[in-house]
């Protein structure tokens, strides 16, 4: 069905809430997560909802239609962009060095390494393993002494040169364009690998849980049972998914020879990314809104991505 293939890097900016609905527990309105590893995610739905917005004021309707499908009618002719589930490659933890740390695990980087390959991206790393309760470091900025310290835990860690290769790949591949040199070189030196186990523990605590409170408008105070808490994904959050694309689909019947010509996978993928110019300016370097509360600079994340490659469908 799909043709082309390409990598997506989603960079956090502002706190991100992409909400899951009500919960029973503390937290009222939570993240959305993968039911195996509890790992926050975007889901694709959303984020195909999102750029498309994005694009209303962008693009001409019409483009927007043939590329994401009719507003209307959708039965009509399917769209011939897909967007993938964002997985977490790396958290943001406070670190008692260097501010915080980019804090990942083998899973996660083995999920990364996955996609990127189905994406066609030359790898030049392959994912490190480490131990229960120890640590990995890409370089010793962060120790302090041979102690990694993150919020209250401590653990033995020692500079990896696997790891630092994969630092430098991501860096390169998700930070990259003006603006973000200081976040690139900080993923550089500051990328920490955790057991699948102990980085659990950070990818479901480690959120932003922020209270709110609903005022009444007739006494202007907090109405009763007012108080509520939003879970958001924190800023310096990296996550990845896959874009791909299919030739342009059109409603049966609907050609003919003055029809003009079915964009290509290839051609969908490049409107979207790398844009046609100032006209229809592209996603490739510049932020999304995704999720709730954009009022108030939620859902804000930057969007890269990786080359890509075509097959037969």
């Amino acid at each position: 069905m799909f043709e082309t293939t390409q990598l997506v890097f989603y960079y956090a900016v502002s706190p991100v809430h992409m909400g899951a609905g009500s919960a029973i527990g503390a937290i009222d309105s939570p993240i959305q997560r993968e039911v195996h590893t509890k790992h926050p995610m975007f889901a694709g739905s959303g984020l195909k909802g999102a750029l498309r917005h994005h694009f209303n004021r962008a693009w001409p309707q019409t483009l927007i239609n043939r590329i994401f499908g009719p507003d209307t009618g959708a039965s009509d002719f399917a769209g011939a962009l897909s967007l993938s589930d964002a997985q977490l490659v790396a958290l943001p933890v406070r670190s008692l060095k260097g501010g915080f740390a980019y804090v990942t695990s083998p899973l996660a980087l083995a999920r990364l390494h996955r996609l990127a390959t189905q994406a066609g991206m030359a790898l030049d790393w392959s994912t490190p393993t480490v131990a229960a309760d120890k640590a990995l470091v890409a370089s010793a900025e962060l120790l302090q002494g041979k102690q990694l310290v993150l919020e209250a835990f401590e653990f033995p860690a020692e500079v990896d040169d696997k790891l630092k290769a994969v630092a430098q790949w991501i860096a390169t591949h998700a930070l990259s364009g003006a603006g973000n040199s200081y976040f690139a070189d900080k993923f550089k030196t500051d990328l920490v690998l955790l057991s699948d186990t102990d980085f659990a523990h950070f990818a479901r605590l480690a959120m932003v849980v922020e209270p709110h409170v609903r005022i009444d408008d007739a006494s202007g105070t907090a109405s009763d049972g007012g108080l509520f808490y939003v879970e958001n994904l924190p800023p310096e959050t990296l996550m990845v998914g896959l874009a791909q694309a299919s030739i342009e689909r059109f409603k049966k019947n609907s050609r003919s020879p003055e029809s003009a010509a079915l964009l290509s996978a290839p051609e969908v993928l490049a409107h979207v990314f790398a844009g046609q110019g100032a006209a229809q300016p592209g996603i490739v370097g510049k932020l999304l809104q995704i999720g709730g509360d954009a009022t108030t600079g939620r859902g804000l994340v930057m969007v890269q991505s990786g080359s890509s490659t075509s097959k037969e469908s």
